[in-house]
């Protein structure tokens, strides 16, 4: 079994890493006319390719037999495993090797697979375990170490009857270390960025130890990469569990650094454990208080959104800290990260979201403040607050806008009134209107507008209410969710209620 682990994890963890108006045309932001991957990142993608989706590369032999190799190779050989990766993370499923798509492989991460499904056949036969910290090599005081590993094993064991004990010198099931590089289990650690951590599955000798590369600058808050947030993970692979492609959960590949989000263990956590360990005793009073967080799911019929808003070819959808991608070409539309495309720039649970199309701007708005990016770069000295564009004290937020890309203006949404913004002058132009009159047919306030398919499209709770701005009616209500077509295949699978 011990031999075995350290094979499949020789393959699994071995790879070098360090996420009315018309598209938005930016060279910096990713668009499906990307010039094409360098030779470098396609060494670089084959090996990520290789250790986390199981992409077994040509033989030298078989290569020499093709004159076109690289070209045919990237067409054919790597697409489908690109495709599958690109799902698992939400992204558009091109098959392409896009820069965001880099980008994505270059987050920091978890060294374990992502296509390895283990279920209940890898788990501890116990509920009792024991935990030691190994070596000395400590980013800071044992105690203090001590002290957020407890913190980490008491999410899992608030929902599921595991009972965890610390043992200082006698032998453990589950040992943590620090490694610099390579620390004789086959999987040796790539330096600062890249791999963080990695562990083993449960089991005899190294089975169910835990390792963190000890060449990374450890927090223990919410800045730069917090061991608490690295830790809740690894220990879920230390208790049998694999991988999860929801983007809400602890168990996803990539780590959720964002700054002031306090960690819970999502509600498909809590039941894959439970599914494997059973359900803790205090898990019922502690659920009613604060139930695990769920992942907002396109297909709920009372599904609203935050805010909508164009980008490039995308319609983007924002829910929390989640949103939907619906791109043109592709059927599905996957749900991401907000911060998997915009890390630490942009807050989650926004109130409005639109694209300045002539200077190439993304605007996105919270309570009284704004956040202006260019490029996918925060601009200096932004958050600022939203009087910059003329709203009176009384205003504290905005609803919703609606970018004119012909009349270079912005059209504001608070309440039951709507203001509209010059882009070029930047002023307001007269008085606010309300809504009533100049979008007849709209109830106030209102959550999210965008323009799409010819119409403004409107959203008021779980309705959509497409807007004709020619002959100022409503033309058809229906579910907010509809444009998401939750029907769609994903991952090989229907999903419809």
């Amino acid at each position: 079994m011990k031999m075995w682990w350290l094979s499949l994890l020789t393959l699994m963890m071995a790879a070098q890493s360090p996420i009315v108006a018309l598209p938005l045309r930016t060279p910096d932001l990713p668009t499906q006319t990307h010039a094409g991957p360098t030779e470098a990142d396609k060494e670089f993608a084959e090996e990520y390719l290789q250790h986390y989706y199981g992409y077994r590369p040509k033989t030298e032999r078989q290569k020499r037999t093709v004159d076109t190799f690289v070209d045919a190779h990237w067409t054919t050989g790597l697409c489908d495993k690109v495709q599958k990766m690109q799902r698992f993370f939400g992204l558009p499923p091109n098959g392409e090797l896009t820069k965001e798509t880099l980008t994505v492989m270059k987050r920091p991460r978890c060294g374990l697979s992502d296509v390895e499904q283990f279920g209940q056949t890898i788990r501890w036969k116990k509920s009792k375990l024991s935990y030691r910290i190994g070596g000395y090599d400590l980013p800071v005081s044992a105690s203090k170490v001590h002290k957020v590993f407890r913190a980490a094993w008491k999410l899992w064991s608030n929902v599921a009857p595991i009972k965890l004990r610390k043992r200082s010198r006698k032998e453990a099931d589950i040992v943590i270390s620090f490694y610099n590089g390579g620390h004789k289990d086959g999987a040796p650690f790539d330096g600062k960025g890249g791999i963080l951590a990695h562990a083993f599955l449960p089991g005899y000798g190294i089975g169910g130890d835990v390792h963190f590369d000890a060449d990374e600058d450890w927090t223990f808050n919410s800045t730069g990469f917090n061991l608490f947030v690295v830790a809740v993970h690894e220990f879920g692979h230390a208790l049998g569990l694999p991988h999860s492609s929801d983007p809400g959960a602890i168990m996803y590949p990539t780590y959720n650094f964002a700054p002031n989000y306090e960690l819970q263990l999502s509600y498909h956590d809590v039941k894959d454990v439970q599914h494997m360990y059973g359900i803790s005793a205090n898990f019922a009073s502690l659920s009613s208080k604060k139930p695990p967080p769920r992942t907002p799911d396109k297909c709920d019929p009372d599904l609203s959104f935050d805010a909508v808003t164009e980008l490039q070819q995308e319609v983007l959808f924002f829910k929390d800290r989640f949103m939907w991608r619906k791109h043109p070409q592709f059927d599905e539309t996957g749900i991401t990260l907000i911060s998997s495309l915009w890390p630490d720039s942009v807050p989650p649970h926004l109130d409005a979201v639109y694209q300045n199309v002539e200077r190439n701007l993304l605007l996105f708005f919270k309570g009284h403040q704004y956040w202006m990016l260019n490029q996918l770069r925060l601009e200096e000295g932004f958050p600022r607050n939203i009087s910059d564009f003329g709203f009176p004290a009384r205003i504290k937020s905005v609803d919703a806008a609606l970018h004119f890309r012909n009349d270079r203006s912005t059209v504001f949404f608070t309440d039951h009134e709507c203001w509209r913004y010059n882009e070029q002058q930047k002023m307001m132009e007269g008085s606010p209107a309300l809504i009533a009159q100049q979008w007849p047919g709209i109830p106030t306030p209102i959550d999210a507008a965008v323009f799409y398919e010819g119409f403004v499209q409107f959203f008021k709770g779980n309705i959509n209410y497409k807007f004709d701005s020619i002959s100022k009616h409503v033309v058809s209500t229906s579910p907010a969710n509809e444009l998401l077509e939750c029907n769609k295949m994903v991952n090989n699978e229907i999903l419809t209620r």
